[in-house]
């Protein structure tokens, strides 16, 4: 067996984010080990358990997740099932939403909440600095300057590697970078959800990291171009799709989340396609707008 078969999530190549962190461009998102709604423990366990140890073996050294995922119980399962981790796998946590129950979010990005945050999410992961802490989103009520400077001073105290953002506008980007570096933007992006074409343009001139989250249209399928190329290529809908999101920038870094391990190397595995260009072209050339979309 090779190596590219036993590691699929290095097959697309690696990205070194921060000027330090390489890891490779398949990462995981585990916001969906937890209950329904995002609130509360997993219907099994177990299953999220060996989902989470299935993707290090998979070779995905990349997990996103959050404080509100559960809240708390993503990170919780991410230490119970990997704690001690592997050298190499960088942990990116969020912070700045509250839960008051299933299916719920209510912004709170004040320092304070951030500061209460961040040592939650250190406690809860076991570890004395968060490699890659993220704004989860910009709060209305409270200055945006306020919520980064608050990151930046926990930066500073060696809480927090990077600092990221998610959620944001080129404008947030930019307002935050004379702030303090950013090194990643996570925001919804997939082929058939295009809204931060120009944020990834972005992200790919400044070399910071994109991390598409709901990168294969939250499971939707769509359009019946790549059902063609699906088909072509011997692949899923699903899996052309991540491919594609891995070949519109090196910057890229997918973090598909999914609490079955079968769904997982499904993901995991479309690092192994190779796409062709003449695909990709006329993959990109399908204006979302006309995209077929079916739940």
């Amino acid at each position: 067996m090779s190596q590219a078969m036993i590691l699929p999530a290095a097959a697309a190549g690696t990205f070194t984010i921060g000027g330090d962190l390489t890891v490779n461009r398949m990462g995981y998102g585990a916001m969906r080990i937890t209950g329904p709604g995002i609130w509360g423990p997993p219907a099994d366990k177990r299953a999220a358990l060996a989902t989470l140890q299935r993707a290090i073996e998979l070779g995905v050294n990349l997990i996103d997740t959050a404080d509100s995922y559960g809240p708390a119980v993503s990170e919780e399962l991410i230490a119970e099932a990997l704690f001690p981790y592997p050298a190499d796998l960088v942990i990116a946590t969020k912070g700045g939403w509250e839960r008051p129950g299933p299916n719920q979010w209510t912004h709170n990005a004040s320092p304070k909440h951030l500061a209460n945050a961040l040592e939650g999410s250190l406690r809860r992961l076991k570890l004395e600095r968060i490699d890659i802490y993220q704004l989860h989103a910009p709060d209305n009520v409270i200055s945006f300057e306020a919520s980064v400077d608050a990151l930046a001073r926990l930066r500073d105290q060696g809480k927090i590697r990077h600092v990221a953002l998610s959620n944001v506008t080129r404008e947030h980007v930019e307002r935050a970078r004379k702030i303090v570096p950013i090194v990643s933007v996570q925001n919804r992006y997939s082929f058939a959800d295009r809204e931060s074409d120009f944020i990834v343009d972005y992200c790919e001139e400044n070399g910071i990291a994109f991390l598409p989250w709901a990168p294969i249209g939250q499971g939707r399928t769509a359009h019946g171009a790549i059902a063609r190329v699906a088909q072509q290529l011997h692949a899923t809908i699903l899996q052309v799709a991540l491919a594609w999101i891995l070949k519109r920038s090196e910057v890229i870094l997918p973090i598909p989340g999914t609490s079955s391990v079968e769904h997982l190397v499904e993901n995991v595995a479309s690092a192994l396609l190779q796409l062709p260009q003449t695909a990709f072209e006329m993959l990109s050339a399908v204006h979302p707008e006309y995209l077929s979309l079916r739940g």
